[in-house]
Order: structure tokens, then C-alpha cells, then sequence
């Protein structure tokens, strides 16, 4: 399941993604805009800029940006930054790979193979998905909803 530190960093990023072209946003402005609390969101930026997924500004006009496009961002990127491994269980991880203690043969394992297809399923979907991809999607939405008020009244 996705954390709330995760999901809060997928919201940030999702927000200065539709400032890309924009000044530096400062993190109370986000913090307010979004509805994060604000020194959680202090060090989930700090994690994303260590990650290497954004850069700040300092005084005067200063906050955060994005350091790459949101064209070179994936969704799993940003989950792997902040929650880790993909991974529903450790045995199929691949960046943080463990045997499972209980397991007789992991060549023939149930639970083992079938988490191996959520864990693939999962990065395929989350590693091809762009945060470029996701505003699209949203503005998409958007537009459908406005032609359904529109057909309503």
C-alpha cells in the first residue's frame, strides 16, 4: 500500500510539475495549496531533493523545483525515493532482494511467483507512467467533467 509520505510527495510533485515553467514555489504556498502539513512536507522535499527530483532556491523569491522535466520522472521513481522497493514481499524485490525464512523452495513457491507477477505488474505500470503522463490524464478529466456539467444543465 502506498504511504501517506508517498502519496504526499507524488501530490507535491504533481504540483510544481504544473509550475515547471514558473518561479520557485515556496513550501508554505504548497503546504496550503495541497493540504499537506507543512513540516511534513519540509522533510519530504528535502528526501525528493536529495533524490536528486528537485532543487530549491534560497531568500527572496526562493522555494522549490523541479530539477528534471516531468517528462523524465516516473511515478515508480518517486515511490521508490520515499516508500523503497515496489515489492509486496521481499523475495521478488529486485533492488532489495531477501529470502523468506519460511520458504522451502523458492523456485516453487506459490506466494513467491504470484507476488513476482504484482511486483512486475506494479513497475510496469508505475515505471512507464510519467508525471507528464499523469497531468495529461488529469486535464483529460477535467475537460470530461466540464462537458458532463455542461450536458446536465
Amino acid at each position: 500500500m502506498l504511504t501517506k509520505k508517498a502519496k504526499y510527495a507524488l501530490t507535491a510533485i504533481l504540483n510544481l510539475a504544473r509550475k515547471h515553467e514558473d518561479a520557485p514555489t515556496r513550501i508554505s504556498e504548497l503546504a496550503q495549496e495541497e493540504n499537506i502539513p507543512q513540516k511534513f512536507l519540509e522533510a519530504i522535499l528535502l528526501e525528493l531533493k536529495k533524490h536528486g527530483f528537485l532543487h530549491s532556491k534560497k531568500g527572496k523569491g526562493g522555494g522549490y523545483m523541479l530539477r528534471k522535466s516531468p517528462e523524465e520522472i516516473s511515478m515508480g521513481d518517486i515511490i521508490r525515493a520515499i516508500d523503497g522497493p515496489l515489492a509486496p514481499v521481499p523475495c521478488v524485490s529486485q533492488s532489495a532482494y531477501q529470502k523468506c525464512s519460511e520458504c522451502k523452495d523458492e523456485r516453487t513457491c506459490g506466494i513467491r511467483i504470484t507476488m513476482k507477477d504484482v511486483r512486475d505488474a506494479m513497475a510496469d505500470v508505475l515505471d512507464n507512467t510519467t508525471i507528464a503522463d499523469v497531468l495529461r490524464r488529469v486535464e483529460e478529466a477535467e475537460k470530461a467533467k466540464q462537458i458532463e456539467l455542461v450536458k446536465i444543465s
